[in-house]
């Protein structure tokens, strides 16, 4: 898998997601470089997608 590039961007990214999905926290999108794995599986778990979905979804931000 190619790494996620969230860096610049996640502020305007995190938005755009408790915009769309707002059952997400603050807590939901904390995003520490280096620990995307987490970011992703929290994602995963609390909006009921798959891996694969929520790497697109990201992406596609």
């Amino acid at each position: 898998m190619e790494k996620l590039k969230l860096e610049g961007n996640w502020n305007t990214i995190k938005g755009k997601l408790k915009q769309k999905y707002s059952v997400l926290t603050d807590d939901d999108l904390l995003y520490e470089e280096g620990k995307e794995e987490e970011l992703i599986g929290r994602l995963q778990k609390r909006l009921d997608k798959g891996r694969e979905e929520i790497e697109k979804m990201l992406t596609n931000l």
